[in-house]
Parts: C-alpha cells; structure tokens; sequence
C-alpha cells in the first residue's frame, strides 16, 4: 500500500486538499460557529492546528466549493457566498521591540491595501485598518470576514521587558476598528495560545465570544480518540507492526504520550495532531512538541515566579477564572502555563466549580520537567540524564545515600532568581522535581490523617518517606529526630503498612541559607 500523506506543518487548506494529504474534517464546526454568532476568541497551544483551522475558514468564505468535495461542508452549506477576507497573522516574526511590532503592522496592512486596491489615507497602523475594513466592505458592497491568528505573540515575544506594554498599547489601538466597525464585519475570528484579558487588548470587544472552554468546541483543534480510530488506522498497524506491538498496546502507548488535552470537562481527550502525525511519520514514540522547541515565555515565566514549581508539577486545584485570562498586571502565571498547553483539564468538582490541572500526558510532563531542571539545578544540560539514572537505580536498590548525594550536588546552591525566604518552597519543589524525572510514582504534600506528608516514592518494592526541614540555627540531630517522629507521629506510613513494600523514612535537612542539603538521617 502506497504511504498516505500526514499534513505535518501543513497550514494551508487549500494546498492540503489539492495535494491530497490525509484532512481531519473539522468543517462543520466552521458551519456552526458561521450560523450562530460572528465575534469568536480561540485559545489553543502551539502545535494544536489553528492556522490550518483560519485557513479553512479563509477557504469557506472566499467560496471555494471544490476544496470542500467529500467534506460535512459539501452537505451543509447551500449558498456558498463570496466574501473578502481579510487575515492577518503574527507567526512569522519575531517582536522583542515595539519598533518591530509597528512596523509589521504597516506591513501587513500595505500588502492588504494593495491586494484590495485600497487607497492607503493615514500613518497610523490603527487608523490605516479602520479604513481598510470600511473600504473594502464598501468597494464590495456586502459585509468582510477578518481572521487574525496569533494574535498574542507581541506580546509573549516581549514578556517581562519594557516592551511588553508598549506593544500591548500598541495591539489594543490596532484592535480598536474591530468594535467601531462592526456593521461592516460579518464574521470575526481570532486566535492565540493565551488570552489576555479584554480590557488590556479588545478594548470595548465585550461581545467576543470565547469558545476556548466551551464543550461545543473542545475538540475543534487536535485529534480526537474517535478521529484518530476513523482516519489513521493504517497507520496505527504500521506503527504496531514496527515496533512489535499488538495494535490495543500501540493504541495505548499513543495515548500515554501524546492523548489528554481536555479543553473542557467531561469532554473526549484530544492528541497534538503535530506529534501524533510526527510519530505515525518516523513509526516511533519520540518527544517531538519540544524538539520543536521550547517557547521562550515558557522560561521567562518560571524564572518571573518560580515558586509557582511546587504547584505545578503537584496537580493544581484552579477555579476558571485563575487559569481563563492572563493578566499582566497580575503575578498569577497559572493562564500562561495552562494555555500553553503544559497543564490540562483532568477534572471538575461540579459543586464547588473548582477545575484540576495537571500534566497531559508523559510526553508534556517528562519535557517540561527538563525544562525545569534545566534552569533550577547545578548539574550541566549533558549530564541531566546521566544522573536521573543514576539516581533511578540508586532508588531502584535502595540506596538512599547515593540518592541524596545526587541531589545534593544538583542543588549545592540556591539559583540567583529565587530570594532566601522562599528557599524551603524551591528546595521541596525541586527534591520532588528530580524524584518525578526517574519515572517512579512521587506525591508531595499527601494527605494523612494528622497532616500531610512532604514527599513519597514509590517504587515496585519500596515506599520512601522524605520529610523536609530547614535548618535555622537548630542541632542537626535533634532537628532529624523530630522529623522521623513527625512521620511516624502523623502516620505518613500507615497507609503503606499492607502493601509488603519496604518502609524506608529519611529526614532530610535544607540550609535556610539557601546552600542546599546539609545532611539526612535515615530511618
């Protein structure tokens, strides 16, 4: 059988469908968002199809029947109207500057004013758009469709400088035409992967309707489990038959690294369409979203709050408003991680509305653990998973010496970004970060009967018990003690007594001058 073509970076609908790669038919979603309302706002992460999602909506308005041949579109729609279009993107460049930022959005409205053979009157970006959207609606005599992508990336290019204000100003100026001239648009659509809050950028775009958590829509971008049995069966029996697995074992394997985006609750999971394509591509199981890199503002944010590690990489309980918009103005980091697409919805308590978070799958968590490490321990980038291993065999064997001597060494000194009071935080945060990366099963903070634990391992015949303190001028031994009588005090290994697995307790004690592990006492 002759190797079907997977759409991996395609972002062009009609070039995909005149090329015949393999199209997951999205199509009557674009129906139903074009018959029900006009103003919508899309969050999705980087990889996920939205530019080939803008690019169908391109396709339907501008009236391209033929493309949609064997599509729900053929069926739904009967009129097939022209409308112009106009789409503007911000994935190209890169706007570190605001000097950068205006002088794309000259350029971007020059080669639409000479598309539509618009008469360019002004200087100003803002006031040059506000014409374009009257002249070309006026010119045409019918109502425009606009269809901006990326939106946010000014804005995440400058996070944290001096110019992320000043290209936000810039962006709500620009944006403005979009409610001042709203009977002149019959469809708007705009997308990024955060959502900045409407008062910072869609000033007075009160009505824009945000699907991003809506269930109607969760799986409008990626691959669904039921579109990926539909549309890539071949290509899960090739993968089986590559890597000698049976085809219930590749399916999941599929979904361990690549399923578990939930864009709303109760919803079916979506995969990255990216590295689920990238996969059936090279038929192995490779961590492809970050070797096609890591997002700068990824770093820029655990560096701008990195106490924010210990909630993290714990699961995190969020109400909708603490992770929907991303507010400048606010130390909250949660929407920028979340709508990055490294935290998912993997649960909802409908009585007290409360959301939780956490990793999507093993591809997601081991990649942006790395990230982790990478800027918060001492070990060199090469070295990293060297010691992961070593510090997985040496728990593999019960070696808690060894172990500790590894993480000692990773964190022999507190990293300039984080400030001494809050050392105890990143020292627990970072303990279980390194713990999490040997792939066993480690929970900070468990819940007991008297209190709650710091952190626990577990592995196939063996439960460690870590409890954490800092030392602040006390005995080293009577501070050990009081943690090993705290553990048992609190019965932090009751719940592992009839499990056969060896209990093994360590208290471990942290400089509270921020020069790492002093020593640990095992029990």
């Amino acid at each position: 059988m002759e190797e079907r073509l997977l759409p991996i970076g395609i972002q062009d609908f009609e070039d995909l469908r005149n090329r015949g790669f393999i199209y997951v038919d999205k199509t009557a979603y674009i129906y139903k968002l074009a018959r029900e309302g006009k103003p919508y706002f899309l969050s999705r992460p980087r990889r996920f199809g939205k530019s080939l999602l803008l690019s169908t909506m391109e396709a339907y308005f501008l009236g391209k029947k033929d493309l949609f041949k064997g599509l729900a579109l053929e069926n739904l729609e009967k009129d097939w109207i022209e409308y112009p279009v106009i789409k503007i993107s911000f994935g190209l460049n890169s706007y570190e500057t605001h000097e950068k930022l205006k002088a794309r959005l000259n350029s971007i409205i020059t080669e639409l004013e000479e598309y539509y053979k618009i008469e360019g009157k002004y200087e100003d970006p803002a006031e040059r758009f506000a014409n374009l959207i009257k002249s070309v609606s006026q010119k045409a005599n019918k109502q425009i469709v606009i269809l901006i992508d990326e939106y946010d990336k000014p804005i995440l290019d400058a996070l944290y400088t001096e110019y992320e204000e000043k290209n936000r100003q810039e962006l709500r100026s620009f944006y403005s035409p979009l409610k001042d001239y709203d009977k002149y648009i019959k469809f708007l659509f705009i997308t990024g992967i955060t959502k900045v809050s409407h008062v910072n950028i869609f000033s007075g775009l009160n009505q824009l309707n945000d699907i991003s958590l809506s269930k109607d829509y969760s799986s409008i971008c990626g691959i669904s489990e039921t579109e990926l049995s539909q549309y890539f069966t071949p290509e899960i029996e090739k993968l089986a038959k590559v890597q000698e697995m049976t085809i219930p074992e590749t399916k999941e394997k599929l979904s361990y690294m690549y399923d578990g985006y939930h864009f709303s609750h109760n919803v079916e999971g979506v995969y990255n369409p990216f590295c689920l394509f990238k996969c059936f591509k090279e038929d192995d199981f490779g961590s492809y979203w970050f070797e096609s890199g890591t997002p700068s503002f990824l770093v820029k944010t655990l560096q701008n709050q990195p106490m924010e590690l210990s909630t993290l990489i714990n699961g995190r309980l969020a109400n909708e408003n603490q992770f929907k918009n991303y507010d400048p103005d606010s130390k909250n980091m949660l929407p920028v991680i979340y709508q990055s697409g490294y935290l998912t919805i993997k649960d909802f308590e409908k009585e007290t509305r409360l959301y939780t978070l956490d990793f999507p799958n093993h591809e997601i968590e081991q990649g942006f653990l790395e990230v982790l490490l990478k800027k918060f321990i001492s070990v060199p980038y090469d070295d990293i998973g060297l010691e992961i291993n070593n510090l997985r065999i040496a728990l593999r064997n019960k070696n808690i010496d060894t172990a500790l001597s590894i993480i000692k060494s990773a964190i022999a000194d507190l990293p300039t970004i984080v400030k001494k009071e809050m050392c105890e935080n990143f020292y627990e945060a970072v303990t279980h970060l390194m713990f999490r990366m040997t792939g066993y099963n480690v929970v900070s903070e468990l819940q007991s009967v008297a209190g709650r634990s710091d952190v626990i391992v577990t592995t196939s015949d063996s439960v460690f018990i870590f409890e954490l303190k800092m030392d602040k001028g006390q005995d080293f031994d009577k501070l050990a003690d009081a943690a090993l009588e705290q553990i048992d005090k609190n019965g932090y290994s009751e719940r592992f007594a009839v499990s056969g697995k060896v209990l093994i307790k360590t208290a471990v004690v942290f400089s509270s001058e921020g020069k790492g592990i002093i020593g640990w006492k095992v029990e």
